[in-house]
């Protein structure tokens, strides 16, 4: 048995470094008859399917498989690594001893260098500190890693607007950035459901030894109609019109939702989206003042208008500062 996943090995790397390569040339790599070949074939087809596509051509990998590098789960890490306790060591043929050494060697170098690389990541994107707190830990080698293995992480996560801390259980899909922040998307345990987490709020992380498979998630459709991070339930189609002195700004601005814009005579801009949160949309808008007008809904014209009214009782009354 041994002998045959030994073979098997041998025949993927053939393919890999000579695609098109023959049965024949196959059986006198692996010192083998031709018929033997055609069986491991018939086996190694199972997970990584090859073709012959026809008389003569020889054999190549469907699609995009590669064998190396060898990016073992730590699972299959452990399982491989426990192989030589379960095996009869005295019928292994001669040179399995240094080719399991090579093959942990080489998940061990792969392993130091993704780490690596994932260090040099989160070094590279620097974040903030919230005002509310004296210092930030950087938890990001830690989320980017459970990303790419599929782990679950073990987390203190803080609310700040209930003032609430919790420890939780989050599979994590995505990180996506945002203006003041860096978020990750995945399901809270907690929860059972998808979540959105502000990565500075993390005040503990840890990767567990648990994996998850994400299956049919989308985000781009979860995230559809969503003006920033926070999604509503309830749909809204905005229409602005925006003064010819900020419309070129508005089509320089990376939006996530797709609006529809049309140019007019006297220079100002019609902008139309639908998103399915009001809030995060009107603090949108509110940044450019007077330049833009909402013109629907009538509700968040009203809206707008209250909010006026209340910044102007604001600032008409006296203040009075305490030191």
């Amino acid at each position: 048995m041994i002998d045959k996943v030994i073979r098997i090995f041998n025949i993927i790397n053939a393919i890999q470094a000579n695609p098109g390569i023959s049965a024949a040339d196959l059986a006198l790599k692996c010192d083998v008859n031709i018929r033997t070949i055609y069986r491991d074939l018939d086996v190694l087809n199972l997970i990584a399917p090859v073709t012959n596509e026809k008389r003569g051509t020889g054999y190549r990998f469907m699609g995009k498989f590669f064998l190396y590098p060898l990016n073992f789960t730590e699972q299959e890490a452990l399982a491989f690594s426990l192989l030589p306790s379960v095996l009869d060591m005295d019928k292994l043929p001669p040179g399995f001893d240094t080719a399991y050494d090579k093959v942990m060697g080489t998940h061990l170098k792969e392993k130091s260098k993704q780490n690596s690389i994932i260090e040099d990541i989160a070094d590279v994107i620097q974040m903030g500190t919230p005002a509310y707190r004296q210092e930030s830990p950087n938890f990001l080698q830690p989320v980017i890693q459970a990303i790419l293995e599929k782990r679950t992480l073990h987390t203190i996560y803080h609310t700040q607007y209930r003032d609430e801390t919790t420890e939780r259980h989050v599979d994590p899909y995505f990180l996506v950035p945002r203006k003041q922040g860096l978020y990750l998307i995945g399901y809270c345990h907690l929860k059972q459901a998808i979540r959105t987490f502000r990565i500075s709020r993390f005040q503990q992380v840890e990767l567990t030894a648990g994996t998850f498979d994400k299956g049919d998630f989308n985000l781009k459709q979860y995230l559809k109609n969503t003006w920033s991070i926070d999604r509503g339930e309830k749909n809204t189609r905005f229409k602005v019109r925006f003064s010819p002195e900020v419309a070129r700004y508005i089509k320089e601005e990376e939006l996530f939702v797709q609006p529809w814009m049309k140019d007019l005579k006297d220079g100002s801009l019609l902008f139309e989206v639908t998103v399915n949160n009001e809030k995060e949309f009107l603090m949108w808008i509110q940044q450019y003042g007077p330049a833009a007008e909402i013109l629907e809904p009538a509700s968040a014209r009203e809206t707008l208008k209250q909010q006026l009214t209340d910044w102007l009782a604001l600032y008409n009354s006296d203040v009075e500062v305490r030191s």
